[in-house]
């Protein structure tokens, strides 16, 4: 192992799976029941949040008759059978984490509640390679605070200037650099980067299947 890099950080949601557009999906679905239409600003508004967060956004935005957590766990079940149905693996996501795997303890630092987080990490059979899971439902502020970074890094055992994270979206981006980690930005083409964020990333590759391990070694 290298003496500059001591643990790696993946996010999940449009870095590993594609499943942002599940997300939206499964929020327009939910919030058309209630005479809602989920558009572009609102997929924005939630980019990020942890469940609290976007259960809140989605009852007050829409006037929703339920409470925050039955909110969560209806859009949560239609992820979960989305998922069920296909997995949307993004290309080089399985490949980068074995060969990680084998050089550094991995840990995931994501949005989505940990229920989904294990059940994406048991589908694409790769649960065994990390260390911990921590999700933004476990921190007070989901990204693009730092704190579901520092809460990867405390359970990796790593300082966030020994962690890489890979990430994807502005707001996953930005959470990675506040809590000091170094960040290869992999631009989700659906919902891409702020260019200004995305510009303060240490390396940008157009996909996972670009990414070569020797370059952690060389940090």
């Amino acid at each position: 192992m290298s003496q500059g890099v001591r643990g790696v950080v993946f996010d999940l949601d449009g870095l590993l799976v594609e499943s942002e557009e599940y997300w939206e999906q499964a929020r327009r679905e939910f919030v058309s029941r209630y005479g809602g239409t989920w558009g572009d600003d609102a997929q924005q508004a939630v980019m990020g949040a942890n469940t609290r967060q976007w259960s809140r956004y989605i009852r007050e935005a829409f006037d929703i008759p339920l409470t925050e957590e039955e909110i969560a766990a209806a859009v949560i079940a239609r992820m979960q059978e989305l998922y069920h149905d296909h997995l949307p693996l993004l290309p080089g996501a399985i490949p980068a984490v074995r060969a990680l795997a084998d050089r550094y303890p991995l840990a995931v630092a994501s949005s989505s509640p940990p229920v989904l987080i294990r059940f994406v990490l048991a589908e694409m059979g790769v649960a065994e390679c990390f260390q911990s899971v921590t999700s933004s439902d476990e921190v007070a502020h989901g990204k693009p605070a730092p704190d579901v970074y520092h809460l990867a890094c405390e359970r990796l055992g790593v300082a966030p200037e020994q962690a890489v994270a890979f990430e994807d979206s502005t707001a996953g981006i930005a959470a990675a650099l506040a809590a000091g980690l170094r960040v290869i930005a992999v631009p989700n083409r659906s919902y891409p980067p702020d260019p200004d964020v995305l510009r303060r990333a240490d390396l940008t590759l157009p996909s996972l299947e670009e990414f070569d391990p020797a370059v952690l070694e060389q940090w």
